[in-house]
């Protein structure tokens, strides 16, 4: 092949449209069926389909740098060209299962080990060595098909432990997921059956979850990610200042995990503390982070003192004249951040990047205490800031275009999904997180109990429930002994010293693994709220608890795009998928919307409002949509 690429595999975009011949299949087929031998000559990646192309061939050879796998599994989807019959019989079920599984790729030695290429050859002479090799095997008949191959699989059969350890491995990874477990069968069948049944039996399973609301959510999720990094009104060709340094405002849990973001990237980083104490903690919690790394060998020791080289720790607010962007990750208190925006707009050099780590307050206000508010901007992280993808670009309303180009490609550079939001409370996902939060209060007075709720957003997707989560983080955030109310029950539980997991006591009780069980003492704690309250409990089924979670968020999700606080649809999603843990195979709140359909959204949030109040009250474009009969424009 030709360009910088092999091949990457199929056009996704074509996926779930008529098919146009000739099929993958048939290629395949033809190159198979060659009476003169085939060689594939691999450069760049052999993806996909192009590795299950490349698997025609009756031998392959490729360069040092050729990267192979199959990565259909991360589509919602599994190899459909006849991958999950060749590629067990060149490396054996457990090998092909590991790979079809995970959709990694191996590089060419790796390849070469396992069977897969017959050779490496020279990076700048590939054509002449695959001649060469061409030339050597060109007499061998007969011609070595890979679906004659026998040798590998034989060794598999009357195996089904090899299948069963496959389930257990990926079963918590993939739960939910449809296509993990028919891809085992489609490898089961190049075992089990001959290798024309067996390629039938994995296109009838293919074509099961091709065109399902699985395959499209995930195959959406990986257009609408790539369509976040578009921004409408500013050109391609506009201006991306330089970020050759960062200062950091705050060693804290947010301000260490943004600094390991750039230093991952090779970019210097000054963090400004106001205490020798919390400085050194926080250095070395973001040592401590890399040692940890180094020991789970995912970098090596000399990785993790090249990144600690690069940060730099002080007291001295005046550090932070240099930096080209300077980031504050204090406390979110509107009058602290103006201050220290005051001070940092007479220190930072003419130019610099000011920007805000806030998740809910008016970047607009912070900016107006500047003298400088077209370069200034939000930057809401993600805790763990070192590990969650997503990062929200908060646009104000002064800041200037050659800013949030800049903010959209160092997202890029530091390996985070940026999502570019207007200004409002919360922005897109806190805002709509407390549509949500504001129903599970509820619904553990009316009836329910927190790990009843849980269990139906855990059994939905989500990786944990409002009350977990809130255990997890530490129920005193944003709590203070002095304006405590006990009618309230997160207050109460704090002032019972229940703070969460770190006290081992929160909405659950916690043994010495942190392993939850329901809490009698919180059970008591809620029916003496409900009690208090005058409200009769009652028994709320699951489907009510699901509608009355997320039905509230698609609805805030619509009045966001009313109000032009995102572009499109699809932006709310991708800062769901990547921000929230919404599971992927569901595509995102707007895209789990269009699958349900507007119309029964809307019935049940106006059943709700007429029971229960204004806060079910259903957005104007929601409305107008569901009368249309259409759904959000993803």
């Amino acid at each position: 092949c030709a360009g910088r690429t092999f091949c990457a595999g199929a056009d996704i975009s074509e996926f779930g449209k008529p098919p146009v011949p000739p099929s993958l299949a048939d290629v395949i087929a033809a190159l198979e069926a060659s009476p003169m031998p085939v060689v594939a000559a691999i450069h760049g990646t052999a993806l996909g389909g192009g590795l299950e192309l490349a698997l025609g061939a009756h031998y392959r050879v490729a360069v040092p740098s050729a990267k192979l796998g199959l990565p259909e599994i991360k589509l919602g989807i599994f190899p459909g060209g006849g991958g999950t019959q060749r590629l067990p019989r060149l490396t054996g079920v457990e090998t092909a299962l590991d790979m079809i599984l995970t959709g990694a790729p191996i590089d060419a030695e790796t390849a070469l080990s396992r069977g897969i290429i017959d050779r490496i050859a020279g990076a700048a002479s590939l054509n002449a060595d695959a001649v060469a090799f061409a030339r050597e095997i060109a007499e061998r008949r007969p011609l070595l098909r890979v679906r004659d191959r026998e040798d590998r699989i034989a060794a598999d059969r009357g195996r089904p432990e090899l299948f069963e350890a496959a389930r257990k491995a990926h079963a918590r990874k993939y739960r939910g997921f449809e296509a993990w477990l028919k891809a085992i069968e489609a490898v089961r069948g190049a075992v089990d059956l001959s290798f024309d049944e067996g390629l039938a039996n994995e296109r009838r399973l293919f074509e099961d979850i091709l065109n399902g609301t699985q395959a499209k959510a995930q195959r959406y999720a990986f257009f609408a990610e790539r369509a976040a990094a578009k921004v409408g009104d500013i050109p391609a060709d506009t201006p991306v200042l330089p970020v050759k340094s960062v200062g950091i405002i705050g060693a804290g849990t947010m301000g260490g995990g943004i600094a390991m973001n750039f230093l991952n990237a090779g970019i210097p980083v000054t963090i400004v503390e106001t205490s020798q104490a919390a400085l050194d903690r926080g250095l070395g919690i973001i040592r401590g982070n890399y040692e940890a790394s180094a020991r789970k060998g995912r970098i090596g020791p000399a990785d993790v003192e090249a990144r600690m080289g690069l940060l730099t720790g002080t007291l001295d607010f005046g550090a932070l004249k240099d930096p080209d962007l300077v980031i504050e990750a204090v406390f979110e208190n509107m009058a602290l951040k103006k201050e220290i925006f005051a001070r940092l707009d007479a220190v930072a050099r003419p130019g610099a990047i000011l920007a805000s780590n806030t998740s809910y307050l008016d970047i607009d206000e912070i900016a107006a205490g500047t003298g400088r508010p077209e370069h200034l901007l939000g930057l809401h992280f993600f805790s763990p800031a070192n590990v969650m993808r997503l990062l929200e670009v908060v646009r104000g309303r002064k800041t200037a275009k050659p800013v949030i180009a800049t903010a959209m490609a160092l997202a890029r550079t530091i390996g985070k999904v940026a999502v570019l939001t207007g200004v409002c409370y919360g922005f897109v996902g806190n805002r709509m997180l407390a549509a949500r939060q504001r129903e599970a209060k509820k619904l553990i007075l009316e009836g329910a109990m927190p790990w009843d709720v849980d269990r139906v957003l855990t059994d939905f997707g989500l990786p944990m429930g409002p009350f977990a989560m809130s255990d997890l983080a530490g129920l005193d955030i944003g709590w203070s002994a002095e304006t405590s109310n006990p009618a309230e029950i997160r207050d109460a539980l704090c002032e019972m010293g229940r703070r969460g997991q770190k006290t081992k006591a929160g909405y659950y009780d916690y043994d010495d693994k942190r392993n939850a069980t329901p809490s009698a003492v919180v059970e008591a704690v809620i029916l003496a709220a409900s009690e208090r309250a005058g409200i009769a409990r009652r028994a709320i089924p699951d489907a009510e608890i699901l509608e009355r979670l997320v039905y509230p968020m698609i609805n805030e999700g619509a009045k966001i795009l009313e109000e032009g606080i995102v572009a499109r649809a699809s932006d709310i999603d991708v800062v769901w998928l990547n921000g929230y843990g919404w599971p992927v195979y569901r595509g995102g709140p707007m895209f789990y919307a269009n699958t349900v359909g507007l119309p029964a959204i809307l019935a049940r949030l106006k059943a709700f409002e007429a029971e229960r109040g204004a806060d079910f009250k259903p957005a104007a474009l929601l409305e107008r949509l569901a009368a249309e009969g259409k759904g959000f424009a993803l």
